[in-house]
C-alpha cells in the first residue's frame, strides 16, 4: 500500500495551518464536530427527495467516544459519508472543501440550505492535537467502504475497509503529554463536555457521549449508603438556540437564566433586545443590557464585544467590531450565516455585512433606550447610574461624531427640579427670555448648589444643569448647543447692563484697592476686579475664556504632571463687610491689607474646591488675624 503525497504544497501548507492559523488547540473538536454536522446536513437534504433514505432529520446524530488506555478520541456521524474520490479530493487536497462544492451545486431555490465547512482546512486542525489520524467512511449509495489515515505532513493511504452504516468515523490518536502541553484533556469527559459547549452547543443535530456517573446502590443502608459507577449516554448541547425562538415563545426567567449562564453574571439582565433580520445580511441578535456594571468596567482590562456565531457555531468569543465604545455595556450574541469568515474562522474579514450588522445593532440599541426613558423612567435611572457616564464619553469621543445619536439620551441633575433630566426637558421649561442652558461645575450638588456664582441666578428661578461628572463639561463643550439654544457656565453667565454698570463703577471707585491686591498676589491671579455677580459673598474666583476649573482638576488627576491650568480671576464683592475691612487696611495698615488679600485668594480657591499651596500658612495666617 504506497503512501500518498498531499496534492499541495503537503508540508510547508499543513505545518502551516497546524501552527499558525488556528490560536487555541482547542478549536479542533469545534471544526470536527462541525464537518460531521455537514455531512449529516447533506444527507438530510439528500433524504427530501429520496425516500430511500430512511432517515428524517430527527434520526441523524454525532457520537464522541473516548478510549484513555489507547489515547483514542472518535467524532462519529451518520451523515452521507465518502468514498474514494471523496477522500482524495477532500482530504488529500488541504484547502478544498466538500461542503462548499456542495453548497455551489445546489439549485438556486435551495442555496440557503445552511453549511458550515467553507475552507477544507478544519479537519487538519485536528494535527494540532493528534499525532495520527484515522477515517473510516461509507457514502450513501456505496457499497464500499473506505480507511483514510495520515500521521501529517508525510502523507497518507487510502485502503478499502468493512463498516455497516453509512457515515464517517474520525478517530483521533491523541498526541503524548509534554512539559508544555496537557494533551490528555481532551480524553477527559469533562473537559470534552465544556467544549461542545462552548463552540458548538448550537450544532442541530445531538452531540452525544458516553458519560460515567455515580449513584446508590440498591438496598444499601440508609445508614451506610455504597454507591456504584454507571455509564449512560447525554446529550451534550442544546441544538436550538434561544435567540432563534420566537421572541414571544421565549419566557422572560428563560432569558434571564441564559444570561446569567452564559455571561456569569449573578444579576438579571434590565433589558432583553431580539433582533431578527433579513435582506441584505441575515442574522438574529439577542441582546441584554446588565443590570449592574461589571466591577472593572471603567477599567483597562474590560473588552467589548458580542458572541458571534456562523450557523450556530462559535467564531468568536468577543468580537470589539459589532459594538460602538458608547454601548460597550452590551452582551450579547449574533448568529449570521452571511459573514465572510477568514481561513480559521477564527476571525473575520472586515467587510460590508459586518459593518451593516453592526450599524443595524446601534440603531436597534439606542431605540430601546429611548423607549426604556420614555416609558420607565425609574428603570431608565437605575440604567444611567450604570452606564450614563459611558454615553457621556461617547458624546466625547471622536470629536463629537455620536453627539447626535447620543444626545437625548443624556441625564443632568437639575437645581430646580432636584433629580436628573433631559435636555429636552430641560429647554421645554426654559423662560421665553432665557438664551442659554446654564451649567455649574463641582465636586458634589451640595458644594455646587452653594457656590456663589449660582446664587443670582437660583434666586432669579433659572434652572441649572449641575456637573459632577469628570466628563460633563466636555460633553457640553463638545455638544456645544441643544436646539439651539447654547451650553454656558453660570461662570460666564450673561450679566444685566444695570449689575454691569455697577460693577463697572464699583472698579473705579475703589481702583486703587483691586490694584493693591493684584499686586500682593502676583502671578497668583490674571486679574482683580468688582464682581457683578456676587450678592451675600465676598469672593470667589472665574476661569475666563478656555480651561475651566473642573477641566483642571481633571488633567491633573489623569496627567500629574502636566502644565495645564486655568486662569485665576479674582471677583470681590464691594458691597460686602469683608471688602471694607480690606479697604481700611488698605489705607491704615497695608501689611494687614496684604494679608486680607491672601486669605480671600485662599478662601476663593477653596470655594472653587482648588488646592492651597500652603495649608499650613493659611490656618497661620487665620489665627494671626482671629488674635
Amino acid at each position: 500500500m504506497a503512501k500518498k503525497q498531499f496534492k499541495a504544497e503537503s508540508k510547508r501548507l499543513l505545518d502551516l495551518m497546524i501552527n499558525s492559523i488556528y490560536t487555541h488547540k482547542e478549536i479542533f473538536l469545534r471544526e470536527i464536530i462541525s464537518n460531521a454536522s455537514d455531512a449529516c446536513d447533506k444527507l438530510c437534504y439528500l433524504a427530501l427527495t429520496d425516500d430511500s433514505v430512511g432517515l428524517g432529520r430527527k434520526d441523524f446524530k454525532i457520537d464522541l467516544t473516548v478510549d484513555k488506555e489507547g489515547r483514542l478520541l472518535t467524532v462519529s456521524d451518520n451523515g452521507i459519508g465518502m468514498d474514494r474520490e471523496d477522500l482524495e479530493n477532500n482530504l488529500g487536497v488541504i484547502a478544498s472543501s466538500g461542503s462548499y462544492k456542495f453548497k455551489q451545486d445546489l439549485p438556486d431555490d435551495a442555496k440557503d440550505t445552511e453549511v458550515i465547512g467553507q475552507f477544507g482546512v478544519g479537519f487538519y486542525s485536528a494535527f494540532m492535537a493528534a499525532d495520527r489520524i484515522t477515517v473510516v467512511t461509507k457514502k450513501y449509495g456505496c457499497g464500499t467502504a473506505y480507511q483514510w489515515q495520515s500521521s501529517g505532513a508525510d502523507g497518507y493511504t487510502i485502503t478499502e475497509c468493512e463498516k455497516d452504516t453509512v457515515g464517517t468515523d474520525i478517530i483521533m490518536h491523541i498526541k503524548p503529554d509534554t512539559d508544555d502541553e496537557k494533551y490528555g484533556e481532551f480524553l477527559e469527559s469533562w473537559r470534552l463536555q465544556e467544549l461542545v459547549r462552548k463552540y458548538s452547543d448550537y450544532i442541530r443535530f445531538p452531540i452525544r457521549m458516553e458519560v460515567s456517573k455515580t449513584r446508590k446502590k440498591e438496598g444499601s443502608p440508609e445508614d451506610k449508603p455504597e454507591y456504584e459507577t454507571y455509564t449512560e449516554v447525554d446529550t451534550l448541547n442544546s441544538m436550538v438556540p434561544i435567540w432563534q425562538r420566537r421572541k414571544s415563545s421565549v419566557k422572560p426567567e428563560e432569558y434571564n437564566k441564559f444570561y446569567r449562564d452564559k455571561f456569569h453574571d449573578y444579576a438579571d439582565p434590565q433589558r432583553v433586545i431580539a433582533v431578527s433580520a433579513e435582506g441584505a445580511v441575515t442574522y438574529k441578535a439577542l441582546l441584554f443590557v446588565p443590570g449592574a456594571a461589571p466591577f472593572d468596567y471603567y477599567t483597562k482590562e474590560f473588552e467589548k464585544g458580542l458572541q458571534l456565531y456562523s450557523n450556530g457555531v462559535l467564531i468568536m468569543d468577543k468580537c470589539a467590531d459589532l459594538l460602538p465604545d458608547h454601548f460597550r455595556f452590551i452582551r450579547g450574541v449574533v448568529d449570521s450565516p452571511d459573514l465572510s469568515l477568514n481561513i480559521s474562522r477564527e476571525l473575520l474579514q472586515h467587510d460590508r455585512q459586518l459593518k451593516v450588522i453592526a450599524g443595524n445593532l446601534e440603531k436597534k440599541i439606542k431605540s430601546e433606550l429611548a423607549k426604556m426613558l420614555k416609558d420607565s423612567r425609574e428603570d431608565y435611572e437605575k440604567f444611567w447610574k450604570n452606564f450614563g457616564r459611558q454615553l457621556k464619553y461617547g458624546v466625547v469621543n471622536e470629536y463629537g461624531r455620536h453627539k447626535d445619536l447620543l444626545q437625548d439620551l443624556l441625564l443632568f441633575h437639575s437645581s430646580t427640579e432636584k433629580k436628573p433630566v433631559t435636555l429636552e426637558e430641560y429647554v421645554s421649561r426654559m423662560k421665553e427670555d432665557q438664551k442659554y442652558i446654564y451649567y455649574a461645575a463641582g465636586e458634589t450638588l451640595e458644594k455646587i448648589d452653594r457656590l456663589p456664582q449660582t446664587e443670582s441666578l437660583r434666586d432669579a428661578g433659572t434652572e441649572i444643569l449641575y456637573f459632577t461628572g469628570e466628563v460633563d463639561e466636555f460633553c457640553a463643550q463638545t455638544l456645544r448647543a441643544y436646539k439651539d439654544k447654547e451650553f454656558r457656565s453660570v461662570l460666564d453667565q450673561e450679566i444685566d447692563e444695570g449689575s454691569e454698570k455697577k460693577a463697572e463703577e464699583a472698579a473705579a471707585a475703589h481702583k486703587s484697592v483691586f490694584d493693591f491686591v493684584k499686586e500682593a498676589l502676583g502671578d497668583a491671579v490674571k486679574e482683580v476686579k468688582a464682581s457683578a455677580r456676587l450678592k451675600s459673598h465676598p469672593v470667589c474666583l472665574t476661569a475666563g475664556e478656555g480651561l475651566s476649573f473642573e477641566m483642571e482638576k481633571y488633567f491633573q488627576a489623569v496627567q500629574p504632571d502636566a502644565a495645564l491650568k486655568a486662569d485665576r480671576i479674582l471677583e470681590l464683592n464691594v458691597d460686602h463687610p469683608a471688602f471694607q475691612a480690606l479697604e481700611n487696611a488698605v489705607e491704615a495698615d497695608p501689611d494687614k491689607a496684604k494679608k486680607y488679600a491672601s486669605l480671600l485668594y485662599s478662601q476663593a480657591l477653596l470655594i472653587a474646591g482648588l488646592p492651597l499651596e500652603d495649608p499650613s500658612g493659611y490656618t497661620d495666617l487665620v489665627c494671626e488675624l482671629m488674635k
